[in-house]
């Protein structure tokens, strides 16, 4: 089953993500990678193979999408790559955090992740939870003490950062979606209840990411919020192709567990609502997201949505 959208318009095809985003790619994968040097951070060999674990569910794979988003969206508000780069790295640190302990046998219980053995296989439970434990504590450490201050990266807008990436770690957001998630597995579920997980568990920091993206460039509070509306959209559309594609696609082609959701008694778009209607969601959140780029009021001189857009076909027709 296809799940491309039938709307050229939204991206041209084939888009090849990883060339035209290589160098933000490069750059977030070596700041990432120099973070995580046990070497620069911690001499204590004790502690080598915590480092190991985390470095593992961290560096190897995965699309950076989010990072993304939040580096187009503050060069779309004016910003700079280097106003946005560390909290980009916590981003990037809080989501292997929320897949490594997603993995864990009390919680999702899957085996694979990224096409290899999820932490807690390759590395033991007990470790798999404190990796995640560093990383959610580091990622804070980088957002205060790497983010360089100037006119537009305020210590109000940088506090204003720290205060929403707390939110969305903890009750008011990640931690939420999954606790929610677990607590319906197999039982009966509303569709306000579906929107609600997908609203906390993934949606939470595709917000933060365009939020922190705008935010960071200086943007007005209007933007800023517009800017969280299409984080908001953007992670639900995301999630509804992740949905169909746990029903359509193979473990080789996810580097994950295929149909682990139907296996769990998840709560899906699919399962709820049917592939065809959840496919027509997400060409409306895909419509309603443009529009939101479309909009120039607020924004500076210069704006260009152009990346963004492209972004918003990828996530609404990637296959894999």
């Amino acid at each position: 089953m296809s799940l491309m959208m039938s709307q050229p318009s939204l991206v041209e095809s084939p888009f090849d993500y990883e060339r035209l985003f290589a160098d933000t790619l490069q750059t977030v994968n070596q700041r990432l990678g120099r973070y995580l040097d046990k070497d620069a951070c911690d001499a204590s060999l004790e502690a080598e193979g915590l480092w190991e674990a985390m470095r593992y569910g961290t560096l190897d794979g995965g699309k950076r999408i989010r990072s993304v988003l939040a580096i187009e969206a503050c060069k779309a508000c004016g910003g700079t790559l280097a106003q946005i780069l560390p909290t980009v790295c916590a981003i990037e640190m809080i989501h292997a955090q929320s897949l490594i302990h997603d993995d864990l046998p009390c919680m999702d219980n899957d085996d694979l992740r990224r096409g290899k053995p999820s932490v807690h296989k390759a590395f033991g439970e007990s470790t798999a939870v404190l990796a995640g434990d560093a990383l959610i504590a580091m990622a804070f450490g980088l957002i205060a003490r790497e983010t360089p201050l100037n006119d537009k990266v305020t210590p109000a807008a940088l506090l204003a950062v720290i205060t929403d990436f707390s939110d969305v770690t903890s009750v008011r957001g990640l931690v939420n979606g999954q606790y929610v998630d677990i607590l319906h597995e197999g039982k009966p579920y509303t569709p306000e209840i579906l929107e609600y997980i997908h609203t906390y568990k993934t949606g939470a920091l595709f917000r933060f990411s365009l939020r922190a993206g705008a935010t960071l460039a200086g943007a007005s509070e209007a933007v800023v919020e517009r800017f969280t509306l299409l984080g908001q959209k953007l992670g639900l559309a995301f999630q509804i192709v992740d949905d169909l594609l746990d029903i359509a696609s193979t473990s080789e082609a996810l580097g994950k567990t295929a149909g682990k959701d139907q296996i769990q008694e998840k709560a899906t778009y699919p399962a709820c609502f049917g592939a065809e209607a959840s496919r027509q969601t997400v060409e409306r959140l895909s419509r309603e997201s443009l529009a939101l780029l479309d909009m120039t009021d607020g924004m500076p001189q210069g704006y260009d949505p152009a990346a963004l857009k492209a972004l918003v076909g990828f996530i609404s027709n990637r296959i894999k």
